[in-house]
């Protein structure tokens, strides 16, 4: 393992591919912890591709006597499955979950506001000696600990799968309840995602507090909506 604090170069090398069984384990994280002598974090996000809504990022230490079974990937699993594992990861682990909110999306772009929760996540787990897996191919500047990028790791490190199920269950269960806020765009269904529904919903709604105004779909949805605006006397 080649590994980086706070460094963004995405070329930085990630673990061996004899690694990668294509179903998640937990060599990686015994690998690290033999190493550092240290428990081992999984980092992963949901939503940042999404219209409308925040961007949550999970840090999630697995108890290695007590992990969860079928743990997967969250794009892998069912909506009843991903309920199941989420709250046996919540009673076996220690997790930190970080919400960032549309106004830091808006003002620090998707990446940023991704990078921060990952940051605030892993602080947030309160294990000041712990270093971390992150799902991706960068690790973001100024994080505080050692840490590794793991291209598909949610596929590949449990640890990783696990934060993505924490991850995807607390995006999804926070669009669910603001469906019911802002009615017509069908986040309960879409999740906030560019579906033809969503899309559908903001022609005869038009945009809501919770919609991204930073991303280009939205941006042009205002622009259209100012260029309509009656022009004064």
């Amino acid at each position: 393992l080649r590994e980086g604090r706070g460094s963004s170069d995405s070329s930085a090398m990630e673990p061996s591919p004899r690694h990668d069984s294509g179903y998640p384990n937990f060599d990686l994280e015994t690998e690290m912890m033999d190493l550092h002598r240290a428990p081992v974090a999984g980092i992963d996000e949901a939503g940042r591709g999404p219209w409308a809504g925040p961007v949550v990022v999970a840090a999630v230490i697995l108890d290695p006597d007590r992990i969860p079974q079928d743990l997967n990937d969250s794009k892998k699993l069912t909506p009843q499955a991903r309920e199941d594992r989420y709250e046996e990861i919540m009673a076996t682990a220690r997790v930190a979950a970080v919400i960032g909110q549309v106004a830091r999306i808006d003002r620090d772009n998707i990446l940023q506001a991704t990078f921060w929760g990952m940051r605030t996540a892993f602080r947030t787990l309160g294990v000041l000696q712990a270093v971390a897996l992150i799902d991706g191919n960068a690790v973001p500047k100024r994080f505080p600990g050692t840490a590794c990028p793991l291209v598909g790791g949610d596929g590949r490190s449990l640890s990783i799968a696990a934060a993505s199920i924490v991850a995807k269950v607390t995006r999804d269960r926070i669009m669910v309840r603001l469906a019911k806020r802002y009615r017509g765009y069908g986040w309960e269904n879409n999740k906030g995602y560019g579906t033809p529904e969503h899309a559908s919903g903001i022609q005869r709604h038009g945009v809501c507090p919770y919609h991204r105004r930073s991303f280009a779909p939205i941006r042009r949805v205002l622009a259209l909506s100012a260029e309509t605006v009656p022009a004064g006397p």
